[in-house]
Formats: structure tokens, C-alpha cells, sequence
């Protein structure tokens, strides 16, 4: 979308608020294993600029479900809260997804098609200790965003690489309801 050019979208813009909430669809699924995972809930939806979103969702609470294991552990469920945010800042150009808060576990990956970006994962403790991030690098191979003037799917298609060894190929589809 081009508010320069675009007298009425450049009105919806100026009359929207700063921050929607909605309901969204997100999903990582891998080219390469019978790996899928999709989560629905409400994010909250920040316009940036025209076309530069920031869209933010709390973790779901995780859930162990002993009755994997009858024979071993006993038989119910427990609930663990996580209090984390998973922050993406998108846009037609680039993607960055942020995994951060109060687990031991978090990620920040940068997106850009036709270039070699960075993936890093820590595990928190006490300590921030920034060298014990593992580093891997991403090749994006597509990314798509439609919508106007607010965003309804993002595509995004990419490789992940540790040195010269690829470990396979992804696809993110996120999808804001309106």
C-alpha cells in the first residue's frame, strides 16, 4: 500500500487508532518433516507506519499431559505459566520475530527476501551471559504481505543454516481476522 499516492488510505490511516486488538492465526510448518504448529489467539496490532506493523501476542500456557506416559509418571495434567511475549515487527521489506520475557528460553530472528539473516536462541538464567547464544543464519526465500490498509496474511518462506549444513525449510502464515 502507498499512502502517498493513496488519498484515502492515507485518511484511514490518520483516523485509525494506534493499536487494535485481534484475533490472528499463527503457524511454522516445515517443508522438509511432518513438523506443524499453529496457535490462535488475540495480539495486539500496532501500525507503525504505512506500511510497518508491529504485532504483539502472549505465550499460551503450556500444559504437560502425563497420560503419554501411564505406566511412568502419574496420570494428569498440570499447568506451568510462562509469561513471554512473542513480539513481530513486519513489513512488505522485512520480518523480525522476538521471543522474550520471563522463560528460560528465547529466540530473535531477522528476515529479509534474498538475504542471509540471522536466527539466535539463548536460555536465560541469572546471568545474562550473551556468548552462550547459539547462532544460526536463515535465507529467506519468499515473503508476502497482503492487505489494506491493515495487514490479513503474512507468508513468510525460509532456509535454516548452520554453517554449511542446511537443517531444512519453513513457512510462517500468519492471519489477523478483521
Amino acid at each position: 500500500m502507498d499512502c502517498d499516492s493513496d488519498p484515502i488510505a492515507l485518511l484511514l490511516l490518520l483516523t485509525m487508532l494506534t493499536q487494535l486488538r485481534r484475533p490472528v492465526c499463527l503457524s511454522l510448518s516445515s517443508a522438509d518433516t511432518a513438523f506443524i504448529s499453529e496457535i490462535e489467539t488475540v495480539g495486539t496490532l500496532y501500525q507503525k507506519d504505512c506500511d510497518r506493523y508491529h504485532l504483539v501476542l502472549t505465550e499460551p500456557l503450556v500444559t504437560e499431559n502425563h497420560e503419554l506416559f501411564p505406566f511412568t509418571v502419574p496420570s494428569h495434567t498440570t499447568a506451568v505459566p510462562t509469561p513471554r511475549l512473542l513480539w513481530i515487527e513486519f513489513s512488505p521489506y522485512r520480518v523480525a520475530l522476538t521471543m522474550q520475557g520471563n522463560g528460560q528460553y528465547s529466540f530473535r530472528h531477522a528476515f529479509e527476501p534474498g538475504v542471509y539473516g540471522t536466527s539466535r536462541f539463548w536460555l536465560q538464567d541469572d546471568h545474562l551471559d550473551l556468548g552462550a547464544q547459539m547462532r544460526l543464519r536463515n535465507f529467506t526465500r519468499f515473503l508476502h504481505l497482503k492487505g489494506n490498509p491493515l495487514p490479513r496474511f503474512l507468508i513468510l518462506e525460509y532456509e535454516l543454516w548452520a554453517a554449511n549444513l542446511r537443517l531444512g525449510e519453513y513457512r510462517l502464515d500468519l492471519e489477523v481476522h478483521h
